[in-house]
């Protein structure tokens, strides 16, 4: 990035060609808001055109040329069929922005004017009143500029020029020595390790390749008189039960020689009100104050007690007026990653305040191409869906991006902590002078801008770029030299094993920082007793899904099965003739490169073959519910050795067959109903191995659980043939095997295919949790399609209570209303027999009467009744 300095004047300290100015409106913990001086969005009258044509276009800020251009009908939509294709000339033209705003003359008066640009994608020279301003070279900076000397009264003109992403960095691309190893770049010419710009929007293998230009988030006008508070930082330096300490550390900017007052206060008065007087000159200071809170409350991650937020004011003042203002919400809490050698190899876990806590969660992506377009209501529903599921952790992976402030503040509020990658992902990066540059400024900007959040856990390198170098072949398969494989491991070390934990260490220390993710590799056993891992043995090595229970990993940070998106979003970009897996729209919607032929392969091992593409789409998805949670359920009664998982992955960015568990329209497919099952705070869980059928109880609570443990072995149509139970203490944090017996044994003679166990756990008169364990896999059970009778109950709510009961088993029971989305209490369950089911459906939108919409589907339903397998 290039300041561009008018004159002589400036306000702003300047460390080469690095800007410290930008990072001042991003610093605070939990949620922040900042008040004083003037701050206004400039986000009205904005055009756009390609560079080149005449005609200007009314653009949308913040927002992306191609989602402006579908919005006017001048481009296809890239989700749909096969469009993505005929959209790929964007990204090779250069795109101009221009408004025009007004400047009071009371403005003018305030002693610094600044313009501030949050996200600008990627390439931009911006000017202002014609008088270039700023050169922005980084998707992931936001840029804060005095204009003070250009500003006019009256109106003033703001431009914007937006290079071609692909083009400005072609010539780097040509210079360089080595083609770098950035498989998922779905161009022939691996363009995107050069730019500083989201990686997926170049193609993933399950997003499509969008490569964006545009304003992506906010403009502003600042205005300040006198002086401002730059930056506020709480720096925790004492937490136990009668107290909590804190370092405010203020960076206070100064526009002349001042006498100002600082007052720290709280709504709530967790703490004494302290003011202090200042003697400010021109320029930067910071002033450290001392804030105790007694008997503090703590901040705790999802299902471990509330996370607890305390209101900051902080006030600036002067001459019997408030210059600015922060209303900052802090949670005290701490956490620390222990990963270290141990007897068993290397751990990786989790302590949040003091106490070691089972990580159960999914990757994050970005939730659109087209970043605009992720508005507050998508954030809510992704997050809440994740803490409704029994989550307490997020990761942000690496190939996306730094996540908008809004979600920071909805992980505080939701207790889900937050890994935060760096973002770099499964290619080698350059290391020459200006990419470390802009490295830099990114890693000072989003550290600064993130680091007080109480949900941010840790910080890692990059995803996948260590083992990859290491183990997927890329100096032999590129035929690098000895000179080029040396110099590009000294990039990589330069920048994930100096230059990013040197940053973490200056502006962000005693939060932990490790390299890259993984530290183990999947390919060879041992390698599991060693720190995380993402085991691919499923999906990539084509394993069986038992070996789930084999490859347990001391944590295992990524792991994922594929599914399609129900046919609600199929619909949405397709029709019926493309309604096959091997039509050419299906293979657009499918981006991994052995996608849709394992999805059927596995599906061979464990289902009948489904009598239509839209049975295949169901079965797809119940597959990998089942699958992901033997994965799960694996890892929980691994406690402690394995002491966390994260799925890969929570959500999509666009609709296609993929590993999420959401699809790209807020969908719950049947995965993330079984997962929140298989992330319940005390879980019982099933487990055969080797003719030995055993059951655990896993407790992640912080307390001892007294219950009772039941187990009925009963046949489809409902005759109870075998029962016991035993009451058992679950130790805090534990898991622990507390039945076994063989199978053999337990069915002496009753048939394995039409007869089930049924286990619950109760604690006093309530039943906490209940599962059905099936003794042979889907395809050889003998399901009877059986009538469910089916009551339904319109609610004061606005929701449908559904009652669901059937004399016989019936397996998969997948709920749908054909009028409306909504939200459902559970679906893809198995409807036990003479076992009455309650379910609640809340319609998204206000709507007519449902009553008559509601359609019950089951596994039998997805194949033909002359289709049977004996076993």
């Amino acid at each position: 990035m290039e300041l561009i300095k008018e004159k002589k004047r400036t306000q702003l300290t300047v460390l080469g060609s690095l800007v410290i100015a930008f990072f001042l409106s991003y610093s605070y913990i939990g949620k922040s808001v900042s008040s004083g001086g003037s701050e206004r969005l400039l986000h009205e009258g904005w055009q756009f055109r390609q560079v080149g044509k005449e005609k200007w276009h009314n653009a949308n800020v913040p927002g992306e040329v191609q989602a402006d251009l579908l919005r006017l009908g001048l481009l296809d939509d890239p989700f749909y069929k096969s469009n993505e294709e005929r959209v790929q000339w964007v990204e090779e033209k250069d795109w101009e922005y221009r408004t025009t705003f007004s400047c009071s003359q009371e403005e003018l008066q305030n002693q610094e004017n600044f313009l501030s640009f949050d996200g600008l994608d990627t390439y931009a020279d911006v000017y202002l009143n014609d008088s270039l301003i700023l050169r922005a070279d980084n998707m992931f900076v936001g840029w804060e500029v005095p204009v003070q000397d250009i500003l006019k009264e009256g109106d003033n003109r703001l431009r914007i020029y937006f290079h071609s992403p692909v083009r400005r960095v072609l010539p780097q691309y040509e210079a360089s020595p080595v083609e770098y190893p950035a498989d998922n770049d779905a161009h022939e010419k691996k363009l995107s390790v050069f730019s500083r710009k989201a990686p997926y929007q170049f193609g993933w293998d399950w997003g499509t390749r969008l490569v964006t230009s545009g304003i992506y988030r906010s403009v502003k006008l600042k205005s300040w008189e006198k002086a401002r508070i730059a930056e506020a930082q709480f720096v925790q330096k004492e937490l136990n039960d009668d107290k909590a300490s804190l370092e405010l550390r203020l960076d206070l900017q100064a526009f002349d020689e001042q006498q100002v007052r600082v007052r720290i206060s709280s709504e709530t008065h967790a703490f004494p009100s302290q003011e202090r007087r200042l003697a400010l000159e021109n320029g930067r200071h910071e002033e450290r104050f001392l804030i105790n809170i007694p008997n503090p409350k703590r901040w705790w991650p999802n299902g471990l007690g509330e996370a607890y937020m305390y209101p900051v004011q902080i006030e600036l003042l002067a001459d019997g007026r408030q210059l600015d203002s922060r209303q900052e919400r802090i949670g005290l809490r701490t956490v620390e990653v222990v990963n270290k050698p141990d007897s068993l190899g290397e751990s990786f876990y989790v302590k949040v305040n003091g106490k070691p806590v089972f990580m159960k969660g999914a990757n994050y992506i970005p939730s659109d191409h087209m970043l605009t377009r992720v508005d507050s209501a998508r954030y809510r529903h992704l997050l809440e869906s994740a803490k409704e599921a029994n989550m307490n952790m997020i990761r942000v992976w690496g190939g996306g991006i730094y996540e908008q402030d809004y979600f920071y503040e909805l992980a505080d509020e939701l207790g889900l902590l937050v890994w935060q990658d760096f973002m770099f992902a499964c290619t080698m990066y350059p290391g020459d002078t200006a990419f470390m540059r802009r490295v830099e400024q990114e890693a000072e900007y989003n550290i600064r801008r993130i680091r007080n959040h109480p949900s941010l856990a840790l910080w890692c390198g990059n995803n996948e770029v260590q083992v990859g170098w290491e183990n997927w072949g890329w100096q032999q398969g590129r035929g690098y030299s000895s000179e080029d494989s040396t110099r590009m491991y000294e990039d990589y070390k330069k920048l994930f094993t100096k230059m990013l934990p040197e940053k973490v260490q200056a502006l962000d220390s005693g939060r932990f920082y490790f390299p890259s993710s993984p530290i183990s590799n999947w390919g060879k056993k041992q390698d599991f007793a060693y720190g995380d891992n993402h085991y691919w043995g499923v999906w990539w090595g084509r394993r069986p899904f038992e070996s789930f229970k084999e490859y347990i990993p001391r944590f295992m940070s990524e792991f994922g099965f594929q599914s399609f998106p129900e046919m609600s979003t199929i619909r949405k970009f397709s029709t019926k003739e493309d309604w096959s897996i091997d039509s050419k729209v299906m293979k657009t919607h499918q981006k991994s490169s052995i996608g849709n032929v394992t999805i059927q392969q596995y599906m061979d091992r464990w289902y009948r073959r489904p009598n239509s593409f839209e049975q295949f789409v169901y079965v797809s998805q119940v597959l990998q519910a089942e699958g992901m949670s033997m994965g799960l359920e694996a890892h929980r009664r691994a406690m402690p050795y394995c002491m966390g998982t994260l799925y890969w992955q929570l959500n999509d960015s666009w609709p296609v067959a993929s590993w999420s568990g959401i699809d790209y329209y807020g969908n719950w497919k049947a995965m993330h109903y079984f997962v929140k099952k298989a992330f319940e705070p005390v879980l019982l869980s099933p487990t055969m191995d080797n003719g030995m059928l055993r059951l655990f109880v896993v407790n992640d609570l912080l307390e001892t659980q007294d219950l009772t443990m039941k187990w009925e072995l009963v046949s489809f149509d409902g005759k109870l043939l075998k029962k016991d139970e035993m009451a058992l203490q679950a130790k805090p944090n534990s898991s622990k095997m507390y039945w076994e017996k063989p199978v053999k044994h337990l069915l002496n003679g009753e048939d394995s295919t039409s007869s089930f166990l049924r286990a619950s756990l109760w604690k006093g008169n309530d039943r906490i949790c209940e599962r059905a364990f099936f003794f042979s896999k889907p395809k050889y059970l003998k399901l009877k399609k059986v009538p469910v009778d089916l009551k339904i109950d319109k609610l004061k709510n606005g929701g449908y209570q559904l009652r669901l009961r059937a004399e016989s088993l019936v397996k998969n029971v997948f709920l749908r209303n054909e009028s409306a989305a909504g939200k459902w209490s559970d679906n893809y369950f198995d409807l036990l027999p003479k076992q009455e089911k309650t379910v609640l459906f809340y319609p998204s939108k206000e709507q007519r009467d449902l009553s008559d919409a509601f359609f019950v589907h089951s596994l039998v339903d997805s194949y033909d009744s002359a289709n049977h397998l004996e076993q």
